[in-house]
This record gives C-alpha cells, sequence and structure tokens, in this order.
C-alpha cells in the first residue's frame, strides 16, 4: 500500500511557498539531470567510436581536402590497394571511373583518350559528378558507375540508407541513391582517392597538378612484369576490348597481343620514371611515391603506413586488423576472384608466376622488359630451375638501387 508523503512543513503564520517546477517527466532534479547528461555525452563518444570503422563521425573535413590518384596497370595488385584506402574512414574512392570514357568512345585509341580521362577526373576530384553525364544513361544513380560497389563510402551512410557489410548487400540496399547525394557524400570526407589503370604519361596530368584548388598526391604501384603477364593471361577476355585501345587498334596477332600490351605498360614505366625522379618538374617534387606490390605483399603494415603518411591519413587499429586478415589468407586465390578483394597469402600470389608460367614466357617478358625491370629493381631469371627455386630472392632491395634519399619522391 503506497502512501503520499507529508507535506513540507512551514513556519506558524507563513504562508507555504510555490511548488518545484513540474516537467513532463516530474519535478526537475538536478542530480538526475546531470546524470543523464554524462550518459548522453558517453553514448556519443560509444557512438562515434564503433562509427569510424565505417565513416568519419565528424562529417566535415578538417583542413583542405587531398585527392590522391592511384596510378597503376591492370592486374598489378591495385584492387587491393584501392581497398585499402577504401576501408579508411576519411577516404572517398571510386575506382577506374574513366572506364567509362573508354567504353564510350572505344573505337578510339589510349593517345585521344587522354584529355577527356584527365577532364573527367579534374571534375571528380572537386566532386562535381554532373559530367558523368557524358557517359551514363539519362535516368542515372549511382549503380550506374562503373565497380561503384567498391566503395566503402557508397556502400553506408550517408550515401546509403544503411552500412553494407558485403558486395551483395551494397547492391541491394544501395543502388539508388542518386548522384546529387553522392556529390553530397563526396564533399564529406577529408580524402578524395580515385584508382586509375588508364594513364601511361604524367604529361596529361600536368594541368591538374598545377590547379591550385587541387592538391594532388600520386602513388604509383609497379609489379613484376613477369606476374602482371601470368595474372593477364587468367583474365584475358576480360581484357579484350582495353587491350585493343592500348594497342590504337593495331591488327595484332592474337598469340602476340598480350606481349605487345606488356611492351607498351613498360615503356610507360621508363616514361613515368623519367618525368617523376629524372627529371621531375617542381611542382611534382614531393607528391609521387612509387610502391612495388612485392614490397607491400611481404610487409603489407610497413609499407601501408608509409603510403598512409605520405597522403596523410593515419593507421587506425581497425585498418591493421583489415589489412594483417587479406594479407595472410590461404592460397593464391582462384580465377573467379580475379577481380575480387578476398582472404589470401599475398607472398604467395606475388610468387605465383615462379611455379606456373612457361619459362619460354619467362626470357620473352625479360626481353620486352628489361629497361623496365633493371628500373624497378626486378632480377632475371637465366634457367627454369632458377626460375623456380624461391629460394633466390629477385627483388633488388630499393635501398640498394635507389639509395636511402629516394625512399618517397
Amino acid at each position: 500500500r503506497r502512501t503520499s508523503a507529508p507535506p513540507p512543513k512551514t513556519a506558524p503564520g507563513a504562508r507555504p511557498g510555490p511548488a518545484p517546477p513540474r516537467g513532463p517527466w516530474g519535478r526537475f532534479n538536478p542530480k538526475t539531470a546531470t546524470t543523464l547528461i554524462i550518459v548522453h555525452g558517453a553514448a556519443v563518444v560509444l557512438l562515434c567510436s564503433w562509427f569510424v570503422h565505417f565513416g568519419p563521425c565528424n562529417f566535415a573535413p578538417a583542413g583542405p581536402k587531398v585527392h590522391v590518384l592511384l596510378l597503376s596497370s591492370w592486374r598489378s595488385g591495385s584492387s587491393f590497394l584501392g581497398q585499402v584506402f577504401s576501408q579508411h574512414p576519411s577516404v572517398f574512392y571510386l575506382s577506374e571511373p574513366a572506364w567509362h570514357v573508354w567504353t564510350k568512345k572505344w573505337t578510339s585509341g589510349a593517345q585521344a583518350h587522354r584529355i577527356a580521362v584527365r577532364d573527367l577526373l579534374r571534375h571528380l576530384y572537386r566532386c562535381d559528378f554532373s559530367v558523368m553525364g557524358s557517359y551514363l544513361p539519362e535516368k542515372r544513380s549511382v549503380s550506374s558507375m562503373f565497380m561503384w560497389t567498391h566503395s566503402r563510402a557508397l556502400c553506408s551512410p550517408p550515401a546509403c540508407p544503411l552500412t553494407a557489410t558485403n558486395d551483395t548487400q551494397c547492391r541491394q540496399i544501395c543502388h539508388a541513391q542518386d548522384m546529387k547525394k553522392v556529390e553530397e557524400t563526396c564533399r564529406g570526407y577529408s580524402h578524395l582517392v580515385i584508382k586509375e589503370v588508364r594513364f601511361f604519361e604524367l604529361e596529361s596530368l600536368y594541368p591538374l597538378l598545377q590547379d591550385p584548388n587541387l592538391n594532388i598526391r600520386i602513388v604509383h604501384l609497379v609489379r613484376d612484369p613477369r606476374a602482371v603477364i601470368r595474372s593477364r593471361e587468367e583474365s584475358a577476355k576480360m581484357l579484350r576490348r582495353d587491350n585493343a585501345i592500348i594497342l590504337e587498334h593495331r591488327n595484332v596477332p592474337a598469340a602476340e597481343n598480350n606481349y605487345e600490351v606488356m611492351q607498351e605498360i613498360c615503356r610507360s614505366h621508363i616514361r613515368i620514371n623519367e618525368r617523376a625522379i629524372l627529371k621531375p618538374p617542381p611542382f611534382l617534387k614531393g607528391r609521387y611515391k612509387r610502391i612495388r606490390y612485392e614490397d607491400v605483399a611481404r610487409n603489407p603494415l610497413k609499407e601501408m603506413n608509409d603510403i598512409y603518411k605520405f597522403v596523410g591519413l593515419k593507421m587506425t587499429k581497425q585498418m591493421e586488423e583489415w589489412i594483417y586478415k587479406v594479407t595472410h589468407g590461404k592460397g593464391k586465390g582462384s580465377k573467379k576472384e580475379a577481380f575480387q578483394i578476398t582472404s589470401r597469402n599475398a607472398t604467395e600470389v606475388s610468387q605465383a608466376w615462379r611455379t606456373v608460367l612457361q619459362h619460354s614466357k619467362v626470357k620473352r617478358i625479360q626481353e620486352l622488359c628489361k629497361g623496365a625491370m633493371s628500373l624497378l629493381g626486378y632480377r632475371t631469371v637465366d634457367s627454369e630451375k632458377e626460375q623456380k627455386r624461391l629460394d633466390i630472392d629477385l627483388l633488388v632491395p630499393l635501398e640498394f638501387r635507389w639509395g636511402p634519399d629516394h625512399a618517397d619522391y
């Protein structure tokens, strides 16, 4: 049985004072209010700590935006490195937007596409996606963009109503967002990273590097040409149209197609090296960094810490765990996983060509890419026996090849 509390006593002859104010939850209690404020603050902190793995808690970048170009070539590990950027909570990531240019005008050659691709990047680095109107259907949404599900930012709030946990879920719940929502999301990140495999020189990028409104850093990922051709052979059908554009639609015998393409890629490494390292223009100094896939495979956390530092990103505990997980899996991956990011043994992947690629093909690539291989620090093999002896290291240490002053360019 409940009883009411007795009324407060008052002095004889005195009028009772006004009752304490009552709100919708009863009388105001300072101690209760203080407790609620503390609990609310703790909840906000915990929410931010949980959300930082999926996106920036403070959705407003501090300081000028950093624009990163992840420059590479097909089958060189760029999908993996792109995901190491994409998974970072401060990064808005786009994968190969130049695919739209090459696909729209596929009858032209690579040289004819350079200006259009550069202008596309200029707009995207400003979070202006209206330029995509020239390449996408009239009723366009985020799902119209090439490899859009590779972007964590496009598969989580505010670009998507919910945070997708995998590619399939992202396609189901995030596909309908319009390009205006993509633009708004893009502006909220401190770093905008674009992965591209369709540049074969740096000169066409000079106007972007000289644009005072852009703060560009170039991360150039290279890989042993012998490993690249082995991977290209497994993905030959998917690369057929790109190969034709690279070769300017020349009539090349099918058996020579891959070798001709690899020769162009190796030549591009030499051209880029000359412009970025040997004779860099003033506006390029300190804004270019070359990375070998094999170095990342051997020591992923160290290499990624260096890359993050170069572009102004901080390594997080969640990112360290993610990088370790995807580089310490089992096996080399299957053909079906050629364009997917799955947990694999990165060192095994980088060495796989040595046990499966015919020595005759190895010799041919070494002849075609001799200059690039020497430049990038890849030793040649003189026999099949030497090729298959995995205890022989074919990677020249960077410190030995270039010296300690060339770690960053």
